[in-house]
């Protein structure tokens, strides 16, 4: 959603969901590394699925924290006019 910033140029900020559909697709990729990882240093499925479960849930929380909070820091951003 563009904003008008104090120097009269356009800004633009992420909306919630993207932000959200974002961190939920890199936690499938996550997930999956993070699975596989466990896999070969356990070798049993139960704990495989609990920490990759617990682990990808906390980090999730963290993910979608960590975007909200740099869409709000305008350090490094372009407007695309130059």
């Amino acid at each position: 959603m563009p904003i008008m910033e104090d120097t009269g140029k356009l800004a633009f900020r992420e909306s919630r969901m993207r932000s959200l559909v974002k961190a939920l697709v890199y936690r499938i990729v996550s997930t999956v590394g993070t699975g596989i990882l466990t896999w070969i240093i356990t070798k049993d499925i139960r704990e495989t699925v609990s920490i990759t479960l617990i682990i990808q849930v906390f980090l999730v929380v963290l993910y979608y924290s960590y975007e909200r909070i740099w869409d709000r820091i305008n350090w490094g951003r372009n407007t695309g006019a130059t």
